[in-house]
């Protein structure tokens, strides 16, 4: 066991390379980003290990590396990696607003001004009756006609 240690006092960048794979294999099980910045600092202490420094000088930048890029780079990483919300667009876009009927909306038909543009709209349950003046929510768009339910003032 004497040769492995005499080993590895002169060949410690290959330990350092050894946590920064195990480190990596980690990460993939994570997908944190976590340990991806350990395997970094890792790494890092393998070219300190290369540059002849001391094995407590290499520890000390494989730690400084590794909480500097725990505590800068990953957060950024972090945002940029987040999805954005999808964005509705078009018809979809419509449903939630706030209408006022122009000609009277039951089950069968009616009219509402949405958004600045006249639509033609259905009661949303088919036996509710809204009459001209009164406003109403989009609850669904169907082709080119609203599905809606009376709703609050319009927005």
């Amino acid at each position: 066991m004497e040769g492995f240690w005499d080993w590895l006092g002169d060949n410690e960048w290959s330990a350092w390379l050894g946590l920064a794979f195990i480190f990596g294999i980690a990460e993939t099980t994570t997908l944190d980003l976590v340990f991806l910045m350990l395997a970094a600092g890792a790494a890092s202490g393998a070219v300190a290990s290369v540059a002849g420094l001391p094995f407590m000088a290499q520890t000390l930048i494989a730690i400084g590396v590794s909480a500097a890029l725990i505590g800068v780079v990953r957060p950024i990483a972090k945002r940029h990696l987040r999805v954005p919300t999808r964005v509705r667009t078009g018809a979809a876009a419509l449903v939630g607003l706030s209408a006022v009927v122009l000609e009277r909306v039951d089950g069968d038909g009616g009219r509402i001004k949405l958004q600045g543009e006249i639509w033609t709209a259905r009661s949303f349950d088919g036996r509710t009756v809204i009459e001209p003046g009164e406003n109403v929510d989009v609850v669904e768009i169907d082709g080119a006609t609203a599905l809606v339910f009376p709703g609050h003032d319009p927005v």
